[in-house]
């Protein structure tokens, strides 16, 4: 059987990402995500699979919300129609791996499953490239890598976080596709304060610009009641992820 490209291949001349010590583990056919989930997903959560795919270049539904002076968000609903479909395709195509992360001598299992490309020639989809490239074209940021990660219901969650390694410079634009459930997507003040719920239905766009990665952070809290899954795209750029000089 051929092999899938890897997902976490380098490429010459990227940052390497500096995380805490982990270890991947490729999930066995049994703990795939598309044994587990896809099917109730596309039956229960997508309904009819009868609508094309499709991506608003126009980005006619953008709204911008200023988080402060310098830091702000962009949700485009329905940027991807028929989301449904691409859904289905990454759940079975890519190659999710589950992480154990050491930290303070205990190991912890993330409660998600994630895959990189640091190579969008490698992506299971050409829709994803066509993506790349509108929102490169957007906001003028070159996008050639992607981070995914697979909510394989309400109990897999993210916890409060910075992309530090993936944003090394004060302002970055990270662009966030969610297909499938709709889950809750929180930032909240660095130095603390209240946080602000967004809630991204399938194939809606969350893109955080500004100063976002340096004085705010997100997540993606557990929701128990939600049985459905979400995949989350986020469109990264080696540019951002060198200092600047």
């Amino acid at each position: 059987m051929r092999a899938r490209p890897s997902a976490r291949s380098a490429s010459p001349g990227r940052p390497a990402r500096r995380w805490p010590a982990m270890t991947g583990h490729l999930l066995a056919p049994s703990q795939r995500p598309e044994k587990l989930k896809v099917l109730r997903a596309q039956e229960d959560l997508f309904g009819s699979a009868g609508s094309s795919l499709a991506i608003d270049l126009s980005f006619a539904t953008a709204k911008r919300i200023p988080l402060d002076a310098q830091s702000w968000v962009e949700v485009v609903p329905g940027w991807i129609s028929g989301s449904h479909g691409l859904f289905a395709r990454l759940a079975v195509a890519v190659p999710w791996l589950q992480h154990d992360r050491r930290l303070f001598d205990q190991t912890f299992r993330e409660p998600r499953l994630t895959a990189e490309y640091r190579n969008l020639r490698d992506v299971p989809d050409k829709v994803i490239l066509e993506a790349a490239n509108a929102l490169s074209q957007r906001y003028g940021v070159v996008y050639d890598s992607l981070w995914l990660n697979y909510y394989r219901d309400g109990q897999d969650s993210t916890s409060w976080h910075r992309d530090r390694f993936s944003c090394r410079r004060p302002d970055c634009i990270v662009p966030v596709l969610t297909l499938g459930a709709t889950r809750r997507f929180l930032l909240r003040p660095r130095r603390g304060g209240r946080s602000i719920a967004f809630k991204p239905a399938s194939g809606d766009l969350v893109v955080m610009g500004g100063r976002c990665q340096e004085d705010w952070m997100h997540s993606v809290p557990k929701d128990p009641g939600i049985a459905e899954p979400r995949i989350s795209i986020n469109f990264q750029s080696s540019s951002q992820a060198r200092r600047a000089t």
